[in-house]
């Protein structure tokens, strides 16, 4: 038996069926849309994932919250108060307060609990990019490595998960900062799509440019080619905002490349949703380096 329980937040994008599975718990991030704050819980029990996006392409907009300490105690504290250590692997502090949060009430319960343990690992990863990290941790877990050996495998292969994100609509970007007005005007007008990673930081950055969607979504698939490793014998997985067709497309392209047997497919989370908007696509894999 484990003595230990790993919990993350909702930033991980996983279903609920994969996140039972490896025996993950998960703390929701919330998404304030139309005037009210929803819980973003994975299985959409609060606020549907569909019908969220087609509120975004109508033109309605969302903000987020991160988790606060407050959550993240009492997500800890129930597993230390039944005798188990714990392993918190928190959304990239280079995107969110999340992670900071973390660690104030990682603090505050070891003053609480001297004879337990609980570490918490920035995982510098967003989306399937950390659902990813948390699968390869808690397949450890299962497995039977230690609260440190899981720790310090997350520490060690974190910056070798590769995020690789294209988007469809520069205008959720501009909304965010991540580029300026006249280029998400000049890039809407001539098609151009933007290839983007998330970098050694944990922040979202453009990286080369597409002209039109499926040569951005070509792209993506090369970038396995140049990095990953052994992707014949890997997981890799796919997030997409309501565009299941580029991510079947984008999956088909790396089994017939690649030859990856094993590819999970979800959506991106209205957390990241929120910012990146409909039509976002995102590959995760291992690779030598982002």
């Amino acid at each position: 038996m484990n003595t230990y329980r790993i919990i993350t937040d909702s930033s991980c994008d996983m279903t609920q069926e994969m996140a039972d599975a490896l025996e993950l718990d998960v703390v929701p991030l919330t998404v304030n849309y139309k005037g009210k704050e929803y819980p973003n819980y994975l299985d959409g029990r609060e606020l549907n994932i569909g019908t969220f996006y087609e509120s975004l392409r109508a033109g309605e907009m969302a903000t987020t919250s991160a988790v606060n300490p407050t959550a993240w105690k009492a997500a800890a504290e129930k597993a230390m108060q039944a005798g188990q250590d714990v392993l918190i692997l928190a959304f990239s502090s280079g995107l969110s307060t999340t992670f900071s949060a973390a660690v104030m009430a990682s603090q505050e319960l070891l003053e609480e609990y001297p004879d337990r343990k609980i570490y918490v690992v920035d995982t510098l990863c967003a989306s399937l990019g950390q659902g990813l990290l948390c699968y390869h941790v808690a397949n450890r877990r299962l497995a039977g490595a230690t609260l440190e050996e899981a720790r310090d495998y997350a520490e060690a292969n974190k910056l070798h998960l590769c995020h690789w994100f294209t988007v469809d609509d520069l205008m959720f970007l501009k909304r965010g900062g991540r580029v300026s007005g006249a280029t998400a005007v000049m890039g809407s007008l001539l098609q151009i799509k933007p290839v983007m990673h998330v970098d050694n930081d944990g922040h979202l950055v453009p990286v080369s440019k597409a002209r039109g969607r499926k040569a951005s979504i070509q792209a993506m698939a090369a970038k396995v080619g140049e990095t990953a490793i052994e992707p014949e014998k890997q997981t890799m997985f796919i997030s997409h905002g309501d565009c299941l067709q580029d991510a079947e497309y984008l999956a088909g392209l790396l089994r017939e490349k690649y030859h990856v047997p094993k590819i999970e497919i979800n959506y991106v989370g209205p957390v990241i949703g929120s910012h990146s908007g409909p039509g976002t696509l995102a590959l995760f894999f291992l690779g030598t380096h982002r």
